[in-house]
């Protein structure tokens, strides 16, 4: 027969090809979802804060990044809390005034809060006034903290709601910076007398941690008994997910997604980068 000859195995060797190249890309997907998995799990995970209980220095929209490895490995580290993790590997315990990232002891819900009492410390507080070990922790009046209100921040009492000059409608709340006997320091806030000002002096046990929000007068932390969406109480150390290290996003809650722009407007520029 006359004409070019016909490649019957042409269909076959597409067939092959296409085969192939799906092969590679599931593979590489699988990859993909093993690398983010592994960073997820041991190196960074994002979080984001949904309170304002660490008010001045965490606020409500702020997004962050947590590292995995400064306290251990648990099963509390993997999605699902997998567990395929026995106990907590390359245990390490925080230093005081970290802000650490925590399950609830009762509701495994994400919590965060700063570390204010080791195993063998003892913590009260005596008229708003932090007592560690006995001794008072040195707390000094700053300026006034000032938040702009939006959809993310409301003022927590009627009496810190202000209207600048411009027109912006803000809260205005008491600040002071606490100085740990480390050296550490941090800003927390004041709303006044409230009964949990005064409370009795607690030895931290082993393994468990004595934690506290910022604004101290509305968090619930170390010193409620642990009760489910509430206190915490002593905090066992074998709950803890990772440790806060930099704000990565921040927004006000004023953005929608129909309206590209307003995720640009609601951005809060200046938190984005912050260490901490």
């Amino acid at each position: 027969m006359d004409g070019n000859p016909v490649d019957t195995n042409a269909p076959a060797a597409g067939a092959d090809r296409e085969g192939e190249s799906w092969g590679s890309f599931l593979a590489f997907l699988l990859k993909l979802v093993l690398v983010v998995l592994v960073f997820r799990s041991f190196v960074f995970s994002p979080f984001s804060i949904p309170s304002e209980s660490m008010l001045p220095r965490l606020w409500n929209g702020d997004y962050l990044l947590a590292a995995k490895w400064p306290y251990g490995i648990s099963k509390y580290s993997l999605p699902f809390e997998l567990p395929v993790v026995p106990g907590r590997i390359l245990a390490s315990q925080p230093e005081r005034g970290d802000i650490v990232i925590f399950k609830h002891p009762i509701d495994s819900t994400d919590y965060i809060k700063r570390v204010i009492g080791l195993p063998g410390d003892t913590v009260a507080m005596e008229d708003g006034q932090l007592v560690l070990n006995g001794s008072p922790v040195p707390k000094e009046r700053l300026d006034d903290f000032i938040i702009p209100v939006s959809a993310n921040t409301r003022c927590a009492l009627p009496a810190a709601k202000e209207t600048e000059a411009d027109g912006t409608v803000v809260c205005r709340y008491a600040r002071y910076r606490e100085t740990l006997p480390s050296g550490k320091s941090y800003e927390v806030l004041d709303f006044g007398d409230r009964p949990i000002d005064t409370t009795r002096p607690v030895i931290v046990p082993e393994g468990r941690l004595f934690v506290m929000g910022d604004n101290r007068d509305n968090s619930q932390d170390s010193r409620f008994m642990a009760t489910p969406g509430g206190g915490v109480g002593l905090v066992p150390q074998g709950l803890l997910v990772g440790r806060a290290t930099v704000i990565m996003w921040s927004t006000d809650g004023s953005a929608e997604w129909i309206k590209p722009w307003t995720w640009f407007s609601a951005a809060r520029w200046g938190r984005i980068g912050d260490t901490l």
